[in-house]
């Protein structure tokens, strides 16, 4: 099975590792735990990535996204 990858996304889309899990809930509580554990104005912002390994992981959370519909078609 594919792991779920904890991240802190750095400003200038640095990466750093910070956990990985075997299943969603798992990998899910632990970064909300992160985040609440987080003082106010850490940089960065924690994000889970289910991916094959870490180098698609960093690949993932790396790619810009374009925006989704704005609702106001």
């Amino acid at each position: 099975t594919m792991p779920y990858y904890i991240y802190r996304v750095m400003p200038l889309g640095v990466l750093r590792k910070l956990e990985q899990h075997e299943r969603f809930r798992e990998a899910s509580a632990a970064a909300k735990a992160l985040r609440a554990a987080d003082p106010p104005g850490t940089p960065g912002k924690v994000k889970v990535m289910f991916a094959d390994n870490e180098l698609q992981a960093e690949d993932l959370l790396s790619q810009v996204r374009e925006a989704g519909p704005s609702g106001d078609d």
